[in-house]
């Protein structure tokens, strides 16, 4: 994307690929994520004992969209029960791992672009394929997903292209 970014010169190219980078942001970042906190608030519903009923998810799934978006989104009954048609929740806790794989792809994007030896970190990664677990393989690579340091990161190139968005338009 900064790539495309960084060779057009027309502005209806230029708000059409930083929506998309901000909509690939928002669906895999902010929606993941929020995904994760539906399934963690459901599993401890669960473990208290609590009933899963259709209200009662619809209602967390509805909190949990009030709460990422605010006033800025318009929250029906429909979108309450978008949670139901989410093929991940039959797979659990596995959802923010889009979040984290994503903030580590901008991290060592930021790295690569900046020079250095950020290519051959991110070729080691690669050549390590699941010999370790993936959060000690990123670390050895620079990139320290137990930290926030990369997730602020990514919210941070978030932040600029909001504020690009602004002022395209």
């Amino acid at each position: 994307m900064d790539h495309l970014l960084k060779n057009t010169t027309d502005p209806a190219m230029t708000a059409y690929l930083t929506n998309t980078w901000l909509e690939q942001y928002r669906t895999t970042v902010f929606r993941q994520t929020l995904f994760a906190e539906f399934e963690m608030i459901t599993h401890q519903m669960a473990e208290a004992g609590e009933p899963l009923t259709l209200e009662a998810l619809n209602k967390v799934y509805r909190g949990l969209n009030e709460k990422y978006y605010g006033d800025e989104l318009v929250i029906d009954d429909k979108l309450d029960l978008e949670w139901a048609r989410i093929p991940h929740f039959y797979r659990a806790f596995y959802v923010y791992q889009y979040a984290t794989g994503y903030s580590a792809a901008m991290a060592f994007a930021k790295r690569i672009f900046a020079g250095g030896d950020g290519v051959a970190k991110y070729l080691e990664v690669l050549k390590s394929g699941s010999s370790e677990y993936s959060i000690d393989i990123l670390k050895k690579a620079g990139v320290d997903m137990s930290q926030p340091a990369p997730i602020r990161e990514a919210l941070e190139k978030f932040g600029d292209l909001i504020s690009e968005m602004e002022r395209i338009l």
